[in-house]
């Protein structure tokens, strides 16, 4: 005997089953950022009077490099994450809804691209 109304069985209610998932990757890449913004500040710190070419010549060696890189998207990620809770929490109208959710997405990409790029840039010298 199910609890559910005959309503809520035809229209299919319940949970979608990706909330799980949604979840772990949240709490994965905070675990990650905390790390990653201890060793970016750590080593942005001593170059804080540092001339531009200096700044340079510490981004174009790879550890450095990979490290931002992968700080850019992970903190990108994360954000898309935390902001994609937020609408669906608080943004009623489904078009509405999904609207943001399809710009988050896209701005996280374009962002994250292009911090990703500059890094790339400055790092090989172009």
């Amino acid at each position: 005997m199910s609890m559910r109304s005959p309503l809520a069985r035809v229209r299919g209610l319940g949970s979608a089953k990706g909330g799980t998932h949604h979840w772990w990757v949240q709490r994965l890449t905070s675990i990650a950022l905390v790390p990653l913004v201890l060793w970016f500040a750590a080593s942005v710190a001593p170059l804080a009077g540092a001339s531009h070419a200096e700044v340079v010549a510490w981004l174009a060696s790879p550890v450095p490099a990979v490290l931002t890189i992968f700080l850019v998207v992970v903190v990108f990620h994360h954000l898309k994450l935390g902001l994609e809770v937020v609408i669906e929490d608080y943004v009623p109208v489904v078009w509405q809804r999904t609207t943001l959710i399809i710009c988050v997405t896209f701005g996280c990409i374009l962002f994250g691209a292009a911090g990703a790029f500059a890094v790339l840039q400055v790092a090989l010298g172009g």
